[in-house]
């Protein structure tokens, strides 16, 4: 959790705007859902994330450039941990209650949390994604991306595609004084109307001075309903699109990976975005 000492010194450098708490107290009066003061990002903890941001791109592009058919999901943990390293920061996954690698690489029907191992290797077909979390000087970035190896089916093809979209007509909705249920009206509304379900039990969370915050965001929702996003918060809108039912499972060995139930394919992209007074700003691509 936040450091109370560290939230008291950047408070009292850096307070919320006056018109921004105004707005804040009256809708509170209102009986709206308001986060809680501290965890309104200031401008240097911006500043922290987005460098934080920059070295988790870098990673993702990293995965990019050197992905492959027969490459195994171990080969990708090793190079966003070295690359991580390189640059000062620290993988957020590893050991984090008790998840043994450093970035999550979920295939095909894994929706999310696959666990990468030496044994699993990518084949002409797959659709992937890595989904990484980064720390610099207590900063937390958070992101991932579809990767498509080889010759991909059409369905496969376009799964990835339209939850990209889908990504992006959240983010649209992701509006200063919105709410979070605008960004799950949105996302399952489109998502439905292309035939596909959105994953319920999982979804996008506040990030930054800590690795999941609130609030919870839900890739379904109602608008006007929940959380009131307040220009500062930074919060992670990734969904969960499955080709077939929403319903998923969790692995009985390990834990961690989660399963469509009916076994269809699954993809998901993530950005970290800061609210701002006029809209919102990718921190992570």
């Amino acid at each position: 959790m936040i450091d109370e000492k560290r939230w008291q010194e950047i408070d009292e450098k850096e307070p919320i705007p006056s018109h921004i708490l105004e707005r804040m107290e009256y809708l509170r009066k209102k009986h709206k859902d308001v986060i809680d003061d501290e965890w309104i990002k200031r401008p240097s903890q911006i500043e922290g994330i987005r460098k934080a941001g920059e070295i988790n791109t870098g990673v993702l592009d990293e995965v990019g450039k050197l992905i492959h058919e027969g490459m195994s999901t171990q080969d990708i943990d090793d190079i966003v941990s070295k690359y991580t390293a390189e640059h000062g920061g620290i993988c957020a996954p590893l050991n984090y209650e008790g998840f043994p690698k450093s970035v999550c690489t979920s295939i095909n029907g894994e929706v999310c949390h696959g666990i990468p191992a030496r044994h699993r290797k990518l084949r002409n077909g797959d659709i992937i994604n890595v989904d990484c979390t980064t720390i610099l000087d207590g900063y937390y970035a958070d992101a991932s991306r579809m990767f498509m190896i080889g010759n991909v089916s059409e369905e496969r093809r376009k799964l990835v595609e339209e939850t990209k979209k889908c990504l992006e007509i959240g983010m649209q909705a992701a509006q200063p004084w919105a709410h979070v249920g605008d960004i799950g009206y949105a996302i399952a509304k489109y998502a439905h109307s292309k035939g596909y379900s959105v994953v319920r039990e999982l979804g996008g969370h506040g990030v930054g001075i800590d690795f999941h915050e609130d609030p919870f965001v839900a890739h379904v929702g109602s608008k006007g309903k929940g959380m009131v996003l307040v220009p500062g918060m930074i919060i992670t809108i990734e969904p969960m699109i499955n080709a077939g039912k929403a319903a998923v499972e969790i692995d009985p060995y390990n834990n961690w990976t989660i399963y469509t139930r009916d076994g269809s394919d699954s993809a998901q992209w993530e950005h970290t975005i800061l609210i701002t007074e006029d809209g919102n700003e990718i921190l992570t691509y």
